[in-house]
This record gives structure tokens, C-alpha cells and sequence, in this order.
């Protein structure tokens, strides 16, 4: 027993030597990561690059040196054929720390913790026949991986790249979701502009209103002054209304921003497979309100299982949970048009009914154009409104609600 301790230690410290060798760790550290790692029945490598520190790219040379062969490291990005892994059990390969990797013709590319060890490759043999082998070096724990991702389903159905797509399509949904966060900006811009449109036209009426009731005077001048900075005003307001409205606000329609949403949703078809009946809700009219009902049928409740399917799992949750956060992101782009165009509605129509007051109050004559561009500004306010709010009208209607899960 003595004797195989410590041929045992000596293998771990000729496996490792490299690490020696350029500084990394000492020959001390060295055998006390080996019998920490006994005693607490962990993998040595996890206690060096944990514990002692030691990169994991300079622990993969290491090992590709004392054993003369490429390394490979895990990525569940590898195009692993669906031939090698059917009739693998997970569990085999977990006790053995060998999983296979590459098919290149007729050679089979092996990732093994140990190339050398004679009965592994028996195994591999009689596991997986196949032509002509190739053995790389591989940590341990990027093999557990490797196993986990591969193995947690059917060869060809589920594949440890739905992950990366998975993530793929967040990182598309939240690009769209950013873009429709400044489509907001831009709205909130325009209204803001608005308000000084508004207080422009405000102080145009009222200084006109002034000027003709108070006759010639000594406030003639500050009338005067006060018409000319809601010239101002509403020159400025409007300037920045049409530049946001030209520039980035008119491309995005409101149907626009409906199939944009829906597009971002077509994970759905690809990653998630339904097979008990889904919740029943009522027909909707609105495509926008029917995406966000389709989704309640995607979401799950989730118990812990001790493999990779259940990270397989929270990614499409995550996915579905993102879908969600786009279409209640588009409802509030959508809202947010709707509210800029109620915002002109409802000051186009003030500034109708005050330049109708005025021009029916006061006689004709010079003043009236003042009159007749607060009705004109009002009747222009109200048909731009128009075209914005009327669009989404039918979408209050149809907002979807999220049932409660049930047990």
C-alpha cells in the first residue's frame, strides 16, 4: 500500500512537472495539492487552479506536454456528430474521463483525462468502434461538461449548442428592446419640445390679447417684447419637433414595432417543444395582445434535477422571460406615441378654441393673424395627434394579463 501511495504521488508530480518547471507552483505545493485533494476526495486539478492558483491554460500544457498530445477544452459550441454519442452512457464516461469529440473521416478524436491508460482505450474500442482513434488531454471537470451537455437527451434532439442559441436570441431581444428604449427617448424629446411650442403659442395669445385690449401705451413695448419671445419659443419647440420626428421617430410606425417584436420571438419555434395543452384565454384582436398570450404557454415552473438539462431549462425560461420583457417593452414604445400624440391633441385643441375665441371676440384687422395662426397651429396639432394616437386605440383594449401559475 506504501509502495502504490507513493508511485501514485510520483505519477501526479511528472503529470504536473511543467508547472514546476516554469514557477508556477513548487514541489511542496505541488504534493500538498495532491494530498488535499485525497483527503477531501477532490480532483487535483480543481485544487490547483482554485486553491493554489494556477492558470488553467498553463495546467492544460502541462498535461499536453507530459503526455505528448493536443489539449481540448470544453465548448459547448463543438460540432459533435450525433453518431458517436448514440448508445453512450453518461455515467461510464463520468467513472472513465474520456467523452468523444471530433469524427475527421475515418478517426475518431478522443478528449480522455488520462490518453495513456491502456484500459481506458480498450473501452473506448469496445464502446465506440471506429477506424483509427486520436487521444487528447482534457481537465476533468471540462469532460463532466462535456458529458453533461451532450448526453442530458436524445442524440439530434437537444444538443449543448441550444444554449448558445438561446443566448443569441437574448442578446437579439435586448438589442430591440435598447432600440426601442431610444424610440422612447426620442418621443419624450418631442414632447418636451412640445411644451415649448405650447408656452410659446400661450404667451402669443396672451401678449396679442393684451395688445388689443389695453389700446396704445407704455406697456405697448413689453406686449411687443412678450409676442416676440413666443415667436421665439415656438419656433425653438417646433424646430426640435420636426428635426427628432424627421430624423429617427418616423421610420417605426406602430405596426412596425409589432413585427419587429414578433420576429424576436421566433426562438419559440426552435427551443421550445410543447407537448401538455397550454392555458386557454380568450381570442384577441390585436396581433401585439395575442404574442403576449402565446407566452403564457411557454412558461414554466422549474424543480432542481442534479444535471445540465436543468440549466438547459432556466435558459429557455430566461428566454421566455425576455420575450416577455420585449412585448410589454413594445406596449410601452407603442403607449408612449400614443401619449405624444394625445399631448398634441389636447393642445391643438386649447389653441383652436382660443384662436376661434379671439377671432370672434375682436373685430378683423391686423391682429387677427396672430388669431388665425393660434387656429391654424391648433388644427395642424390636433391632425398629427390624430395619426399618432388612432393607430394604437385598439391596443388599450387588449392588453393581455398574466395568469397565476397553478400547483
Amino acid at each position: 500500500m506504501i509502495s502504490m501511495h507513493k508511485e501514485e504521488v510520483h505519477q501526479v508530480e511528472n503529470r504536473y512537472q511543467m508547472l514546476v518547471n516554469r514557477g508556477a507552483i513548487s514541489p511542496e505545493e505541488l504534493r500538498q495539492a495532491k494530498f488535499s485533494a485525497a483527503a477531501r476526495g477532490q480532483d487535483i486539478e480543481r485544487v490547483l487552479t482554485v486553491e493554489f492558483h494556477v492558470p488553467k491554460r498553463l495546467l492544460l500544457e502541462a498535461l499536453s506536454d507530459y503526455y505528448r498530445c493536443p489539449f481540448v477544452e470544453y465548448d459547448e459550441r463543438f460540432p459533435v456528430p450525433a453518431e458517436l454519442l448514440d448508445g453512450l452512457d453518461g455515467e461510464r464516461l463520468s467513472l472513465s474521463q474520456w467523452f468523444p469529440v471530433i469524427r475527421e473521416g475515418a478517426t475518431v478524436v478522443i478528449a480522455a483525462n488520462d490518453p495513456a491508460d491502456a484500459s481506458l482505450r480498450a473501452e473506448v474500442e469496445r464502446l465506440l468502434p471506429a477506424e483509427r482513434y486520436e487521444y487528447w488531454v482534457a481537465l476533468g471537470e471540462d469532460l463532466q461538461w462535456f458529458i453533461q451537455d451532450f448526453l442530458h437527451a436524445k442524440p439530434g434532439h437537444l444538443i449543448g449548442t441550444e444554449r448558445t442559441g438561446l443566448a443569441f436570441w437574448r442578446n437579439t431581444m435586448a438589442h430591440w428592446r435598447t432600440r426601442m428604449a431610444c424610440y422612447r427617448n426620442d418621443l419624450a424629446t418631442a414632447r418636451t419640445n412640445l411644451a415649448f411650442l405650447r408656452w410659446g403659442l400661450g404667451v402669443i395669445a396672451l401678449s396679442n390679447t393684451l395688445l388689443r385690449m389695453r389700446g396704445p401705451g407704455p406697456g405697448v413695448i413689453v406686449y411687443w417684447t412678450m409676442l416676440f419671445a413666443g415667436f421665439c419659443l415656438s419656433i425653438y419647440g417646433l424646430t426640435g419637433y420636426l428635426r427628432v420626428r424627421r430624423s429617427r421617430m418616423s421610420p417605426p410606425r406602430h405596426q412596425t414595432l409589432i413585427e419587429v417584436t414578433a420576429a424576436c420571438l421566433q426562438f419559440l419555434e426552435q427551443y421550445h417543444f410543447i407537448d401538455t395543452p397550454g392555458i386557454t384565454v380568450p381570442a384577441r384582436q390585436t396581433m401585439l395582445a395575442r404574442l403576449g398570450d402565446f407566452l403564457a404557454n411557454h412558461c414554466t415552473i422549474l424543480y432542481p434535477a442534479p444535471s445540465s438539462r436543468e440549466r438547459t431549462h432556466l435558459a429557455r425560461e430566461r428566454n421566455v422571460l425576455a420575450a416577455q420583457r420585449s412585448v410589454a417593452a413594445c406596449y410601452r414604445t407603442i403607449y408612449a406615441r400614443a401619449r405624444t400624440g394625445l399631448a398634441f391633441i389636447r393642445t391643438g385643441v386649447s389653441f383652436t378654441s382660443l384662436g376661434l375665441g379671439l377671432l370672434s371676440f375682436f373685430s378683423f384687422g391686423v391682429m387677427s393673424m396672430f388669431d388665425s395662426l393660434l387656429f391654424v397651429a391648433g388644427m395642424l396639432m390636433i391632425t398629427d395627434g390624430l395619426i399618432w394616437y388612432l393607430p394604437v386605440r385598439k391596443e388599450q383594449s387588449e392588453v393581455p394579463r398574466c395568469p397565476m401559475p397553478q400547483e
